[in-house]
């Protein structure tokens, strides 16, 4: 069974930096894509970034190009979003998905394996 755990989520003034991290158990983290979504509220959910299983191959939302950066580490199952210079639009709860696809230059997510999600609020 997979199991999904993001964390570093919190509240951060505009301008401010945070790094997510999320870590994979029960799956070989280390052949599958990941990807990053987010949820504002009252918002459908969006994705924001994702990696291929090699990390040769990133994707960004255009909102955070420049900004947000998307890493794995497949020795600890753990892939990571540096969020830098973050804008209060850049508030919602983050989850990870493990396992999709790319498709027309972005990321499908698989439709099981997600994580609970962590809440970041940009806010003075």
């Amino acid at each position: 069974q997979v199991r999904l755990v993001e964390s570093g989520g919190g509240l951060v003034q505009p301008g401010g930096s945070l790094r997510l991290s999320c870590v994979a158990s029960g799956r070989a983290f280390s052949r599958y894509a990941v990807g990053w979504f987010r949820q504002a509220p009252g918002k459908g959910r969006e994705s924001v970034a994702a990696i291929t299983w090699t990390g040769d191959t990133t994707y960004f939302i255009d909102s955070v190009k420049g900004r947000f950066t998307i890493s794995r580490d497949n020795a600890k199952d753990t892939a990571y979003l540096q969020m830098d210079n973050l804008k209060p639009e850049d508030t919602g709860v983050y989850s990870c998905n493990l396992g999709g696809h790319f498709s027309g230059g972005r990321y499908i997510p698989h439709r099981t394996f997600w994580g609970q999600g962590t809440q970041v609020t940009v806010s003075s």
